[in-house]
This record gives structure tokens, C-alpha cells and sequence, in this order.
């Protein structure tokens, strides 16, 4: 990593207040370059606190951007951190529409010369490809890293229909916490409690709305850019990762969006910007890569005159993916080894669908329901426990067919099951692993895909199956670049559970029967080449924040832990036949920031079951958040409580949040709702 301290232009920054069209101001932080002239603007715009929670990556990137003649904007939205306002749901028309002003105020300033770009990795990147579809004429072009085109089937609540347990449940139980902060005195002064209490009055958590919409209706169709892609006016950069659950919109991107609009990048990555290091790798210079976009969509700078260096953002092949070399199963790699290639177009001339027939007399599949265990976080952020371990013993808990290979063939793209079933139950869920065997039997998984039985027909229905009868299901595992070695073989594993990432039907337990006959597996392969050229930059960065991690200068803190946990610790009770996976997300423990801030996080997630009953299911997951400013002795602590259950007709929900200023309880609440399952 290069750390840079110089740029072609000195840079400044400030913090300043954004009016919406309705009186409420925003928060937010401009660097702008030392010159007379009027620059583009880049916003990025995020609920989660510029002045502590992102404060270290926005010190990495925005006054880089500042530097390369860019006015690079951080926005707080409406109702978190000390944006004024009542906090709302996830990507809300609200929301929406403050981004349409933001961007139209912006424009507007005398040092922007009304060109405006947008980006984000993860929610802001959801929200730049949203307010994208909403065209204000000053967005001329947006990076979008990790996010979605598809709010219902490629976000962090459902996957091919069925409830993504893990996730579904952890998300919302994290907004809970981050919704619950208070704004900070420093920044807003003794309004800081006033607009604390009227937030918190206004919560409501999360899982309620999403587990009322269990089919994709109206309310995931908002703000879904897959609805309509030609509503998306601005040129698109669209990026993602290998280990990402979002990879796949990248390729629809590229697929969908006009070739003179849109570029993709999908490299080895996790859910983490390309530049910062993080496993796997390699990093690349995004930072150079961006300006690259910027130059040319907010500029017009060819690829002569580009200060990012030679080459066009647009004579870029519309598709540069990652290819990794066969890797032994860990749970963390520093870097994959691997090839860059480039894709003319998308679906790619170079790739040809190739069908493995599944042979054998019909299956029974029925897996214990913590089949799923060795499945890895949804969301790997690049920490040791993120990847899946070995998968011998969740290919031992499914069943599997193998191919062999002969010569060396790599996969790239979105590999498809077909599957004949036959189940005796209304309900289930079927999930298709495909692995990669090596000579010594490692199992290393390579992708996976999940289809909720009910929604065969379609993601906005329900139909339940009639019992006794055979059907032919298809659906897509999610996509991916991997090369597989002659002599390894190819595994497809097929389970009817898959906890804790999908949440277990009813009526699970009873599996269904896979008949072999009719039924395959559709791999993506790619023509082998022996070098495409690709390459980029070091990855490249401004100075840091200088913040520190360690414990606050007076002592104090929320949470007292006798030493640290395991990142991802499996029980067992092999008595009652009951499996518990903890997991510390390692969002934080305690960091002091250069204005004096002390910022304290802690997460327990905690998800049981056991092994032949769906309806044990259970998620649970507890929060601190502590904020300390000891030169003002404020001390705000927020703790939840979030718990999911079912029964066979409902999903059973217990929400629990108690906030304190000081030593006093200044808020404290409890929901208990019980939701149908109507698809779920």
C-alpha cells in the first residue's frame, strides 16, 4: 500500500449542512481542491456516521479524490449520525428522493461546476444505482462497489425465495443498534439528546417489514434497478468480489446497461473495497481506477490527457473478472493466486454452457437440518473465520455426484442445476454446492445456490408443492471465476437444509427425492488463454485518519470481556442433538478517534438447531455500543436484543432495545410480534 502526501492539488475540507427541500439539513463533510476553477463533485452517501463509523475509510479515499481535482462529498443520511430527521427504512422513496436534492444542491454550488458522480460500496452503492434510476441531470456517472440490482434476491434478506436466516436476521438486528445511536454533542451541541429521543420514539426494527414481504411484491420492487435498467441514465462502473454475495449484479449489469454506459470488475475480493488490502487479494490501485471513470465521465479527458494515467476508462474489455487458480479449503487467504480476463461482452462469446448429466438410481435427500454449518459468513469482510473450511463433512451430509476432469477448465460465470424432484410435502428448500475435489479428497468450495420450492414458479408467488408428484426445478448457484485441474473432480452436493444461512422450512425434515435421470448440472467454461494482458496500478491511498484502537483514556467501557472470543466457535450437545454457532462479527471492540472521540462496539450472534427439527431454529444476536467524549463527560451506551423463532404457522420475533445517558435509562423498549409464514 502507498500511502500518498502530495497531490497535483493542495486540498482543504469542512463540515457543513445540506437544506432539503423540506427544512431538514443533512450532515456532511466536502474536501475540495485549492483552486478558483468550479470541480465535479463525488458524493458518497451512507447512514453510518461520517464523524466515527467511516471515518477511517472516508480519510483513505475522499481527500485522494480532493487531491486529483475532485470535490468529494460524505453525506450522513437523513435521521443518523447528526443529520437532522427521523430515520427510515433501508433505500425508502425518502431516502431516495434526499439523494435526487442532494446531488441538485451540489450542482448548484459555486465551486462545483455542475457535474456530479455518486459512490459507495455496499449501501452506497445501493443507493447510487437507485437515485441513478431516478436521472437527475447533474449525475453524470456513478461506482457502484458490492451492491444490488435486486433488493428481493440478491440482498441480505432472501435468496431463491427462502429467508436468508443468517443474514436476514444479523442485518436487521445490527440497524437496530446503529438506527439507536445518538447524534454526537460535539458536532450538533446540547440538541444532541432532544434529537436522540425523537429518533428512538420512531424505531421500529427492521425484520418486521422484511418478513412481512416474503414473495417479491411492491416493496422490493422499490428501488430495484433490475425492474428497469433503461431508466439509468448515468454511466456505470459496477464491481465486485469472487467472496461477495453481490458479485452476481455485476454481471447483470454489464448485460443489461447500454456497452457505451458500463464497465464490470469482479476480482478475488470479499465485501470490501478493492484497494484496502484485506483477504483474499491481491489489492489493486482502485483509487487510480476510479479516477480513471471520473476523468473521463466528468472531465471528458481522453486517455491521453488523463492524469490517472494511460488508457480509457472505456477502452477497458466491458467485462475484467478474476479467474482463481484450484486453492486448498481455508478460512482465509492473504491472496488467491490467479489471472485477470476480459470479456467483450456479457453473456462472452469466450464461454460455452457445458452439461454434466447426474447418473444413478433416485436419491432420498434428507439432511440434518445443521447441514450448513461449514457454510462460511454471508458476508466475509476479509477477517481469519470468513470462508468456508473444508466441505467434506457438509458433502457428507448431502448428496453428491462427481465428474471427472480431464484437462484443465475454468469456470466463469453463473453455473445451473436442473433437478428432477419428487417431495411428499407442500414445502422445502433445495440447496446445490459445487465443489472442488482435490486428489487428497479436500473439498473447497467453489459456489452454491438455494431454491425455496414454493417459489419455482416465480419469485412473486407461493405455490406449495402437491405432495407426491415430480418436477423439474432450475435455478442459478451464484457466480463465479475458478480454474479446476486436470485429475481434481468437480463435486455438485445436494442438501434439503442449510443452517443457519437459510432459515428451514416446516416441513424440511422430510426431504424430497432427487432422480437423476433428466436432471444436471450447467457449468460456465471458459476458453483458456495464456495472458490477456490486464494489469493495474499499486493500490494507492491518502493519509490516515491516526486513529487507535485500544482501551479509552479513563478506562471506561460498556463491555467487559474476560478474553476474546473465537470468531466463529461450533457446539455440539451431542446428547440433545443440538448444534450452536457463535459468531463475533469483529465489527469492533474500542477505537479513539484524533478528536476525541471513544467509540465502543460488541456483537454476539448465536444461532441453534437441532439436527432432525426445522422448527428449533433460532438466531439470536446482542449489541453494545458505547460513545464517551471525555473532555465534554458524555458517556451514551446502547444495548439491544434481537431474537428470531418459528413455529410451523409463524415466525416469532423479540426486539429489545435500552439506551442510557450517563447512568440513566432514557430509553427502553421491548417488541414482541409474531409474523405468518406465508412463504417463509
Amino acid at each position: 500500500m502507498h500511502i500518498r502526501t502530495s497531490f497535483p492539488y493542495e486540498t482543504t475540507h469542512e463540515d457543513i449542512r445540506i437544506p432539503l427541500p423540506d427544512g431538514t439539513l443533512l450532515y456532511a463533510r466536502v474536501w475540495r481542491p485549492l483552486t478558483d476553477e468550479p470541480v465535479p463533485a463525488i458524493l458518497e452517501y451512507l447512514p453510518y456516521r461520517l464523524t466515527d463509523w467511516t471515518a477511517p475509510r472516508d480519510w483513505q479515499r475522499h481527500p485522494w479524490y480532493a487531491g486529483h481535482g475532485y470535490a468529494s462529498v460524505r453525506v450522513d443520511v437523513r435521521g443518523h449520525g447528526n443529520s437532522e430527521g427521523i430515520p427510515g427504512d433501508e433505500y425508502s422513496a425518502t431516502e431516495l428522493a434526499d439523494g435526487v436534492a442532494v446531488v441538485d444542491w451540489l450542482a448548484a454550488q459555486p465551486w462545483c461546476d455542475g457535474k456530479v458522480g455518486m459512490f459507495g460500496i455496499s449501501w452506497g452503492g445501493f443507493n447510487s444505482l437507485q437515485i441513478a434510476a431516478l436521472a437527475p441531470e447533474p449525475l453524470k456517472a456513478v461506482v457502484t462497489v458490492c451492491s444490488t440490482d435486486d433488493r428481493y434476491d440478491n440482498d441480505v434478506h432472501y435468496m431463491g425465495g427462502s429467508v436468508l436466516a443468517v443474514d436476514m436476521h444479523a442485518w436487521a438486528a445490527t440497524m437496530l443498534a446503529f438506527v439507536s445511536r445518538p447524534p454526537d454533542p460535539r458536532y450538533v451541541g446540547d440538541a444532541w439528546r432532544d434529537m436522540w429521543l425523537k429518533r428512538l420514539e420512531e424505531v421500529t426494527p427492521f425484520i418486521h417489514t422484511w418478513l412481512d414481504h416474503q414473495t417479491r411484491d411492491h416493496y422490493w420492487r422499490q428501488g430495484s434497478v433490475c425492474e428497469d435498467y433503461g431508466a439509468i441514465d448515468a454511466a456505470v462502473l459496477a464491481v465486485g468480489g469472487w467472496h461477495d454475495p453481490y458479485r452476481d449484479t455485476v454481471l447483470r449489469l454489464v448485460e443489461h446497461l447500454p456497452a457505451d454506459r458500463v464497465r464490470g470488475l469482479i476480482g478475488p475480493w470479499s465485501h470490501q473495497y478493492p484497494d484496502r488490502g484485506l483477504p483474499p487479494g491481491p489489492a489493486i490501485g482502485f483509487l487510480q481506477e476510479t479516477l480513471r471513470w471520473w476523468d473521463h465521465w466528468l472531465k471528458g479527458k481522453t486517455a491521453s490527457d488523463s492524469a490517472s494515467g494511460a488508457g480509457g476508462a472505456m477502452s477497458e474489455p466491458l467485462l475484467r473478472a478474476y479467474v482463481s487458480d484450484s486453492h486448498p479449503p481455508a478460512t482465509v487467504y492473504d491472496s488467491l493466486p490467479g489471472r485477470w480476463v476480459g470479456e467483450p461482452a456479457w453473456p462472452s462469446p469466450n464461454v460455452t454452457p457445458t452439461l454434466h448429466a447426474l447418473q444413478g438410481a433416485p436419491f432420498l435427500v434428507r439432511s440434518p437440518q445443521h447441514t450448513g454449518v461449514d457454510a462460511g459468513r454471508f458476508f466475509p469482510f476479509g477477517n481469519d473465520a470468513d470462508l468456508p473450511p473444508d466441505q467434506r463433512e457438509e458433502d457428507a451430509r448431502s448428496v453428491s455426484f462427481e465428474f471427472e476432469v480431464d484437462e484443465e477448465t475454468w469456470v466463469l460465470g453463473r453455473p445451473k442445476v436442473r433437478l428432477r424432484l419428487t417431495s411428499e410435502v407442500p414445502r422445502g428448500q433445495v440447496i446445490a454446492r459445487v465443489c472442488d475435489v482435490a486428489p487428497d479428497g479436500s473439498s473447497t468450495l467453489v459456489t452454491r445456490g438455494v431454491l425455496n420450492l414454493s417459489a419455482r414458479q416465480g419469485r412473486d408467488k407461493a405455490v406449495p408443492w402437491e405432495p407426491g408428484t415430480t418436477e423439474d426445478v432450475e435455478f442459478e448457484l451464484n457466480g463465479i471465476g475458478h480454474a479446476v485441474p486436470a485429475g481434481h473432480r468437480i463435486r455438485l452436493a445436494v442438501s434439503s437444509a442449510y443452517w443457519p444461512w437459510i432459515w428451514p422450512q416446516p416441513d424440511s425434515a422430510a426431504g424430497f427425492t432427487l432422480e437423476p435421470e433428466g436432471s444436471f448440472l450447467e457449468l460456465p467454461v471458459r476458453t483458456r488463454e495464456s495472458a490477456s494482458g490486464i494489469a493495474f496500478e499499486e493500490p494507492e491511498q491518502s493519509e490516515p485518519l491516526g486513529m487507535t484502537h485500544g482501551v479509552a483514556a479513563d478506562g471506561w467501557s460498556p463491555v467487559t470481556l474476560d478474553e476474546p472470543r473465537p470468531e466463529r466457535l461450533v457446539v455440539r450437545d451431542v446428547a440433545k442433538g443440538e448444534w450452536r454457532l457463535e459468531v463475533d462479527p469483529r465489527y469492533g471492540g474500542t477505537r479513539v478517534y484524533p478528536d476525541g472521540l471513544e467509540f465502543t462496539e460488541d456483537a454476539l450472534e448465536t444461532y441453534t438447531i437441532n439436527e432432525s427439527d426445522p422448527l428449533s431454529a433460532h438466531a439470536r444476536s446482542d449489541w453494545t455500543v458505547g460513545l464517551h467524549r471525555p473532555e465534554l463527560a458524555w458517556r451514551a451506551t446502547v444495548r439491544t436484543r434481537s431474537e428470531i423463532g418459528c413455529d410451523g404457522t409463524d415466525f416469532l420475533t423479540s426486539n429489545e432495545v435500552i439506551c442510557t445517558d450517563g447512568d440513566e435509562v432514557v430509553f427502553h423498549r421491548t417488541w414482541e410480534k409474531r409474523i405468518p409464514r406465508t412463504a417463509g
